[in-house]
């Protein structure tokens, strides 16, 4: 690319070096005697008009050149942006799908913790029944054995070998009793 713009430099310097030499010949030309001035200035015609044509040619040349060297660099830079450009949008890339396997794997995390909670829930359920069951047959039984003596306490008025105490103590108890039924 270089080399070419200097051809192109060294070219248009000597079409202007053939143009001044031309002009030079024109003024030699017409200071000689007419005979020989009008075969010369026919001459310097033809070689004013083969360099018109070259330096025309030149310019046509010289402007596709510089269109072609205005695409190539534009087409280079281009190159460099687009590879820059999809370096940067693999970059972007790889990020967001190490971002979205951190994300998935924290999903996963959550997953196996909420199986363990709801597995040790469903214990804790399991064995607060088994507590409620234990406890409401507590309740029966205690029921049951105040049941008889305070049945015969208000029929006979005698405590059967239990005083008062101990009678107050098993009223307590059975409404501990009643308060524990009520917050199952």
């Amino acid at each position: 690319m270089k080399q070419k713009r200097q051809k192109f430099s060294e070219i248009k310097a000597g079409l202007d070096d053939a143009e001044s030499l031309i002009r030079k010949m024109d003024l030699e030309a017409r200071s000689l005697q007419p005979n020989v001035k009008a075969v010369l200035l026919a001459k310097l015609r033809e070689y004013k008009s083969d360099l018109n044509n070259l330096k025309s040619e030149h310019k046509r040349l010289a402007s596709a050149n510089s269109n072609q060297a205005a695409r190539d660099d534009l087409l280079e830079s281009g190159m460099a942006d687009a590879m820059s450009v999809s370096a940067n949008q693999r970059g972007r890339l790889m990020m967001s799908t190490e971002r979205l396997n951190e994300s998935s794997d924290r999903i996963k995390e959550s997953r196996r913790t909420m199986r363990e909670t709801e597995e040790l829930g469903v214990s804790i359920l399991q064995d607060l029944h088994q507590q409620r069951q234990s406890l409401l047959h507590a309740n029966d039984t205690v029921f049951l054995l105040l049941k008889v003596p305070y049945r015969h306490h208000l029929l006979t008025g005698k405590f059967e070998g239990k005083d008062e105490k101990e009678i107050n103590e098993e009223r307590r108890k059975k409404e501990q009793v009643k308060e524990i039924k009520m917050l199952f």
